[in-house]
C-alpha cells in the first residue's frame, strides 16, 4: 500500500511560493493554512501559511493534516518532513538577485535593518543550501519533485500550470491556475 500523500510547495522565502500556493487553490486542490498571516504590501494576495509549519523541526503532529491537502514548507524545512509519507514537492526557484532585493523591500516596509548581512554573503548562504537542499530531495525514495522557475511562472503561466497539473496527477483546473498569477506582482526583477 501506498504512503498517504502530502503535496507540498517549497522554495527559498520570497522565491513565488505564495503564488503557487494560489494557483493550486485556483486549480481545486484544499490548501492547509490557518490564514494567521494576513495579506499585505509584500504579498497582496495572501501567504497561506500554515504557522505550525515554522516549528516542523519539533513539532510533526499536525502533518497528517496535510495528507492529500497542499501545504507550503521553506526550503530549509523539508528534510524535517516524516518518511512514512510520501510527497509530491513543486520547488520554485527564483533567481538569487530577485530574491534578495525581495526580501530588502519587505524588512523596509517593516522599518527593520538591511545591512544586518550583506547581499552577496546571502547570496552565497542561499547558493550553498539549494545546492544542499537538491541534493538530499534527489536521495529521498518518498519525494518526488517538480523543479518551476519563477519566472516560467510570470512569463508562461499556462505552460506551468500544465506542467503542475501533470505532475500531480491530471485532476486540476489550468484555466484557473494561470488566471490566478498577477504578472503585476513580479516587482523585483534581476
Amino acid at each position: 500500500m501506498e504512503n498517504p500523500t502530502i503535496t507540498v510547495v517549497s522554495g527559498l522565502p520570497r522565491s513565488g511560493t505564495s503564488m503557487m500556493m494560489r494557483m493550486l487553490e485556483s486549480g481545486g486542490l484544499t490548501v492547509l493554512t490557518d490564514r494567521e498571516r494576513r495579506a499585505d504590501d509584500d504579498n497582496p494576495k495572501g501567504y497561506f501559511e500554515f504557522e505550525r509549519v515554522k516549528k516542523l523541526k519539533d513539532d510533526k503532529a499536525w502533518l497528517p493534516e496535510a495528507v492529500g491537502k497542499v501545504v507550503k514548507i521553506i526550503s530549509f524545512l523539508l528534510p524535517e518532513v516524516l518518511p512514512e509519507y510520501h510527497y509530491r514537492v513543486v520547488f520554485i526557484n527564483r533567481h538569487l538577485d530577485e530574491v534578495l532585493a525581495s526580501q530588502r523591500q519587505m524588512l523596509v516596509r517593516r522599518g527593520e535593518a538591511t545591512d544586518k548581512v550583506s547581499d552577496d554573503r546571502m547570496r552565497d548562504l542561499y547558493g550553498k543550501h539549494l545546492t544542499q537542499v537538491r541534493r538530499w530531495l534527489k536521495e529521498q525514495p518518498n519525494i518526488d519533485v517538480l523543479y518551476v522557475e519563477h519566472r516560467d511562472v510570470i512569463e508562461k503561466p499556462g505552460d506551468v500550470a500544465e506542467a503542475v497539473n501533470a505532475f500531480l496527477g491530471g485532476a486540476l483546473d489550468v484555466a484557473k491556475m494561470t488566471a490566478a498569477v498577477d504578472p503585476k506582482l513580479h516587482r523585483q526583477r534581476a
